[in-house]
């Protein structure tokens, strides 16, 4: 990975890691809480590609499980988020844009259910059975809910922020009417800025053009006088 995607990448992991411990793990909201770490990796996956967002997941995974109040083994969540963060990545597109908020949706509600039965699935095998007492059932849809309901105001930023770092022109939310907007730009925006600005501009042509004809008009009325 480039230099400047491992400083926005290790920033962006340590303050939602932070956010996670501090302030949502003490909500004590029923069944689980939600995953801002795993939002952070998703944004920066499905702009950074398979193997950055794999890079990116085990790097945030591994701080996760050193991190107090960790009570798991170490390497569990990194292996985890490293899968996941190699699967969002593939959903990045070729050029670069995501025309529609429905992708990233399905790919938060898909990695929510997924973290949580893969954390189960490698508890299982190191003897943890913890999400056997709490409800699997239970978990997922806790998880998908309430990661489905925070994604819209962590994705996009995180998205437009790993664009901005690498100058990508896709960044700039003031380019042409000609292009297709991009999801970064709007989590549910679905292009109608863009649409709103070109009738504005047909509107102001279509009064240059009315004032010119008036004045053309008002010219030739004038020599007929004369």
């Amino acid at each position: 990975m480039r230099l400047n995607r491992i400083l926005l990448s290790s920033a962006l992991v340590v303050v939602a890691l932070v956010i996670q411990v501090s302030v949502l793990a003490r909500l004590h909201l029923p069944g689980a809480v939600p995953d801002l770490l795993l939002l952070t990796v998703l944004g920066l996956a499905m702009v950074y590609g398979h193997v950055g967002g794999a890079l990116v997941g085990f790097g945030a995974g591994l701080l996760a499980d050193l991190a107090p109040p960790a009570d798991h083994a170490a390497g569990r969540y990194a292996l985890v988020l490293c899968v996941i963060g190699y699967l969002a990545g593939l959903v990045k597109p070729d050029n670069g844009q995501l025309k529609s908020a429905t992708g990233p949706m399905v790919v938060v509600v898909g990695a929510a259910m997924g973290t949580t039965l893969l954390y189960a699935g490698v508890g299982a095998l190191v003897g943890d059975t913890a999400a056997r007492h709490v409800g699997m059932v239970s978990l997922l849809c806790t998880a998908a809910l309430y990661d489905l309901l925070l994604a819209p105001f962590v994705v996009p930023g995180i998205m437009a922020l790993a664009r901005r770092a690498e100058n990508d022109p896709l960044a700039d939310s003031s380019s042409g009417a000609g292009k297709a907007t991009d999801i970064s730009s709007g989590w549910l925006s679905g292009g109608t800025g863009l649409r709103i600005g070109s009738q504005r501009g047909g509107l102001a042509g279509l009064k240059v053009k009315a004032r010119t004809r008036t004045a053309r008009a008002g010219r030739i009325k004038g020599v007929k006088r004369l």
